[in-house]
């Protein structure tokens, strides 16, 4: 009698855990980075070594500058020699995307997973973004057959948000959460894939600014972790221009202008402004932010648009340091980052990124538990 209670319990704990709840968490999240990691001296003697030739003396000064600018001490690459990306042709190009994207994704879901103690029958829907390669069937596919996921998953690939991706997946995927299960949010991005160097200024800052990673979310209808409580969206998209890949010889080119941090200062503000005042909240109520690693320019007037205090930056200066910028999934390095610096229950947290489109995407968070 007493097996066949606990065998009831079992079934009706399984059913309560599918049934949608008003509000979604983060159970848990985990992030990965490829292996081969270069500093920047390093990264700029090899501009150096292989393009000097075809490159201009101002361009040269400019590298020599923006190599050396001690914002960012080191990067992480999809790659095991970085001498690929002289005479890569576009088919091995998107070759290595789809390789490496998938094996940081599986990477990161798996500890995510653990983390949570959510196993891969468990999920119902995952939703996945990137902008560095596209492939077709998308990447969600590919990590449906290797993490064994069911076939009857519900899955989506998002492309085209840049490196404010992360915030639109997780919306999509706290939609689909809220029809119940567990749902996977995972970013991804192989910006190494979109590699090209000539005498251009996005080029140049570019290439001493991006980087590859992934990062995955476990997100659930059972209380603990960060809630997500409210996000926002502000699109400027006669701006498009000033942050996008174009297509140049059928490759992605990565294009941004001087004007991106004016343009992003204002985006970002008003969405931050959208989020918190949904709440009655103001800026100073907010201990965590969680900003995407945009370039000091730019995360410097984030910064002094909205008002935030230099020290609940450090997160966000420690990753772009670290790592640079990896598009998309950097924000949720960001928020690693303040998870180990501690967090209070019931602390409050923005994560901000913005990116191609122009966007701007904001998400409010609070802290369920201890961490």
């Amino acid at each position: 009698m007493k097996k066949e209670k606990n065998t009831l319990r079992a079934g009706l704990d399984t059913m309560n855990d599918n049934v949608p709840s008003g509000s979604t968490y983060i159970s848990s999240f985990a992030t990965a980075v490829p292996a081969y990691s270069a500093d920047q001296s390093v990264a700029e003697e090899f501009m150096k070594k292989h393009f000097g030739d075809k490159l201009s003396s101002r361009s040269l000064g400019l590298i020599r500058t923006v190599f050396s600018h001690p914002s960012i001490r080191k990067r992480h690459f999809a790659f095991d020699d970085p001498s690929c990306l002289v005479d890569e042709d576009p088919d091995q190009r998107i070759a290595r995307f789809t390789e490496r994207a998938i094996e940081l994704s599986d990477r990161a879901i798996r500890k995510a997973l653990e983390a949570s103690d959510t196993g891969a029958a468990d999920v119902t829907g995952i939703v996945v973004n990137t902008c560095t390669g596209y492939i077709c069937p998308g990447i969600s596919t590919y990590l449906i057959e290797r993490l064994g996921l069911p076939r009857s998953v519900r899955a989506f690939d998002m492309v085209g948000s840049g490196c404010g991706g992360a915030i639109p997946n997780l919306q999509a995927a706290d939609a689909l959460r809220r029809t119940g299960g567990a749902v996977l949010s995972v970013s991804v991005e192989i910006c190494s894939a979109t590699f090209r160097m000539d005498n251009d200024l996005s080029l140049i800052l570019s290439n001493a600014l991006f980087g590859d990673g992934a990062a995955a979310a476990v997100l659930a209808g059972r209380p603990g972790g960060w809630e997500l409580v409210a996000s926002a969206a502000r699109y400027v998209p006669e701006q498009r221009d000033t942050i996008r890949y174009v297509h140049r010889q059928g490759q992605l080119v990565n294009q941004l202008s001087l004007k991106l941090p004016d343009l992003v200062r204002t985006a970002a503000a008003e969405v931050v402004a959208d989020v918190l005042g949904s709440r009655g909240l103001k800026a100073q109520d907010v201990p965590h932010w969680a900003l995407h690693t945009g370039g000091e320019k730019i995360i410097n007037a984030v910064r002094d648009e909205i008002g935030i205090p230099e020290e609940r930056l450090a997160a966000t200066r420690r990753v772009l340091q670290e790592y640079g910028n990896m598009s998309s999934p950097t924000v949720w390095f960001v928020l690693d980052e303040i998870g180990r610096n501690g967090v209070a229950a019931g602390d409050w947290c923005v994560m901000v990124a913005y990116g191609a489109g122009l966007s701007a995407h904001a998400f409010l968070l609070r802290r369920r538990g201890v961490c």
